[in-house]
């Protein structure tokens, strides 16, 4: 009997329907189902349609991300060390370099008291990003970088589908990315969007994702290509596959569904692991939050014994992430403090996560790790 795995799409009959309805079109690259996923994302967070460029992974929305914020050779972008390294490694593809910073221990978010040290006048772009089941504390980030005058980009990979002070997230902020890989709370297989404030700015990533090229979109948008193009400046080879654009609709479709389902999982594992001394639940720290990854920390350099005690027991579980300022790359980069970070690099797991996970098997998930503990006391 295989274990409970971390991760599980949600796919129902919909998505293999539509897949097959966009294979059969044979229309391959960018097209109609792209243009209609956008318009749900639009729909959904209450934007207009031009401001979400649909892109083919969330790595590429946070370059395109940094190309909007100026970032260059020479510059330095703040970011916390406990991130995506995709966030890091789009950093230096464009010749700058990251400046780590330290989170928060509740919400394991960036720390806004300890960033405002680190800007200077190589500072570029901070990066904002929230994490599991938390949002960022955004409205104090955005305070100290317009005191400075630099834009914030907020990496809203983990958070799609969740609201900040009544908004939904993507309808604020400078520059805003999210991820659709197949995990996160919505899946295109792979996919991302980048949310722009400015008419020029989204015609600018069109143009800048597929590589360059000022095609006619309302031609593209047709399922045609149009075979005469000018190119003024760079571009990368980002759009979002048509087959990505079908699935991502279908998964937009069942939004409340996804929602109430991991608000289930959510208050069911936070129920079931009350009361456990030697973890650290996570928080979910608004009402309206969609959360994706369940994190809790676990105490007393016992993380290693825990997992595979888990996975002799039928859990898999993750560790999601470990900080980038321990890498070879890296660690020469320019930092803070970073003791919490030290501190909970070291204690992450990520239990299994997803909506498709009952409460059955997150009581028995719970039983498990309780398990774990009254044999550690008992030996």
């Amino acid at each position: 009997m295989s274990n409970i795995p971390v991760f599980l799409p949600y796919f129902t009959d919909e998505e293999m329907d539509i897949a097959r309805e966009a294979l059969e079109l044979r229309w391959l690259g960018p097209g109609s189902y792209v243009k209609e996923f956008e318009q749900k994302l639009a729909d959904f967070i209450g934007i207009a349609p031009w401001q979400v460029v649909a892109v083919n992974t969330g790595t590429s929305a946070v370059h395109l991300g940094l190309e909007l914020c100026s970032v260059g050779a020479g510059d330095e972008v703040i970011t916390p060390s406990f991130n995506n390294i995709s966030d890091i490694q789009m950093i230096r593809a464009l010749g700058a370099q990251p400046v780590f910073c330290d989170v928060k221990e509740d919400t394991l978010t960036i720390d806004p008291d300890k960033f405002e040290d680190l800007i200077t006048e190589k500072t570029k772009a901070i990066i904002c990003i929230d994490y599991g089941c938390a949002l960022s504390d955004f409205d104090a980030v955005k305070k100290i970088a317009d005191r400075h005058s630099v834009p914030v980009l907020y990496d809203a990979a983990h958070s799609f589908g969740s609201s900040y002070d009544g908004k939904k997230i993507g309808s604020f902020g400078d520059v805003v990315t999210f991820s659709f890989d197949p995990v996160k709370n919505i899946t295109c297989i792979d996919g991302g969007a980048v949310i722009v404030r400015d008419e020029d700015q989204g015609q600018r990533l069109r143009h800048m994702r597929l590589l360059g090229q000022e095609q006619n979109q309302a031609v593209l948008d047709q399922n045609q290509r149009g075979w005469r193009y000018d190119v003024t400046g760079p571009g990368y080879r980002y759009h979002l596959a048509n087959l990505h654009g079908a699935i991502g609709i279908q998964q937009m479709n069942k939004i409340d569904d996804i929602y109430a389902n991991r608000q289930r999982m959510f208050d069911t594992y936070d129920r079931a692991l009350e009361g456990i001394d030697g973890i650290v639940k996570p928080v979910k720290n608004a009402a309206d939050i969609m959360p994706f990854i369940y994190v809790i920390r676990v105490l007393g350099g016992q993380r290693e014994a825990f997992m595979a005690y888990l996975a002799e027991n039928g859990v898999d579980t993750g560790i999601h992430w470990q900080p980038n300022h321990g890498f070879t790359l890296f660690k020469d980069c320019r930092r803070g403090d970073l003791s919490v970070t030290d501190m909970i690099g070291d204690q992450i797991v990520t239990l299994p996560s997803y909506p498709e996970l009952q409460d059955d098997q997150v009581e028995f998930i719970a039983q498990v790790i309780k398990n774990f503990f009254k044999q550690k006391a008992a030996a």
